[in-house]
């Protein structure tokens, strides 16, 4: 028999953590990949690119996989101002076949990563939805 001071309760905003750093960290993915579509042209760009659920389990244990951390070695050095979305996370992607003028960009590979993350963005979005909405009907008892 399960006693009731057995069972201590997450805090409501804790269970909506997993979904809030999903729709994040898609929303950064997003914007690096319009930045490597839209720099398909230009000479000598190297396409960028996160791993989503490596960037995810960070932010889950507590670290920011978009934060640049950076490190005093001298009493002297000045602090660093506070990044939003830095570049610790982004990665170099291997280019299938670089062109000519050291771009690596293929914009096929990047429409379909795209796609990919707008599916995932527009999943994670419902699912947030449907926990708002099953935590609203268990408070007020109304659908």
């Amino acid at each position: 028999m399960l006693k009731l001071h057995e069972v201590t309760p997450k805090p409501l905003h804790d269970s909506l953590d997993f979904q809030a750093a999903a729709l994040q960290l898609r929303s950064h993915r997003q914007a690096i990949l319009a930045s490597n579509l839209a720099n398909a042209d230009t000479p000598g760009y190297q396409a960028r690119d996160i791993r989503f659920a490596d960037a995810l389990q960070a932010r889950m244990r507590g670290a920011d996989p978009t934060r640049l951390s950076l490190a005093a070695t001298d009493g002297r050095h000045l602090a660093a101002p506070e990044a939003s979305d830095g570049p610790a996370a982004l990665l170099y992607r291997s280019a299938l076949q670089p062109s000519v003028d050291g771009n690596t960009v293929d914009p096929d590979v990047e429409r379909a990563h795209f796609a990919e993350n707008t599916a995932g963005f527009e999943l994670a979005t419902a699912l947030l939805g449907r926990t708002v909405r099953s935590r609203q009907m268990a408070l007020t008892g109304q659908p």
